[in-house]
């Protein structure tokens, strides 16, 4: 069980972010050739990683985020603490990558709006830090049902 305030949890953001940099290229983006890859952190302490995986039918192409979510779901996983991206034009980590709408509402569904965290990566020293409530205010969640 992960019991720190990830906020303040420095060495935990380093190893998020280089578990993404690891995984950024096994992305499979050959038609925009903008590659990505995601850690994400539960309560359970595990971390789960995922890239961005297109289709030719771009409709049915994923994003690394809710690759990792998706998988840390599958194996019983419910709360998320954190999540690391990093990508960029043919895999080179040339800017700060931020989530999509669709990667921010599911992150809500899964993340406390003001404590769980989003960091953009280029590198394990170089990275913008938000909460989820920063990139995605007046959120509508699983309490609003």
């Amino acid at each position: 069980m992960y019991d720190k305030d990830i906020r303040k949890d420095e060495e935990m953001k380093r190893l998020l972010i280089e578990k993404a940099i690891e995984k950024l290229p096994n992305s499979y983006a050959p038609y925009s050739h903008y590659n990505v890859a995601a850690a994400a952190l539960f309560d359970s302490g595990e971390i789960y990683t995922g890239v961005n995986v297109e289709s030719a039918s771009l409709g049915m192409t994923i994003c690394a985020e809710r690759n990792a979510i998706f998988h840390a779901i599958a194996e019983g996983e419910k709360r998320l603490l954190a999540v690391a991206i990093v990508g960029g034009t043919d895999g080179e980590r040339m800017e700060y990558c931020v989530p999509c709408g669709a990667c921010r509402q599911v992150m809500r569904d899964f993340g406390d709006k003001e404590r769980m965290i989003v960091l953009s990566a280029r590198t394990p020293e170089d990275y913008q830090e938000n909460t989820l409530d920063e990139l995605l205010p007046f959120s509508f969640g699983p309490e609003s049902l």
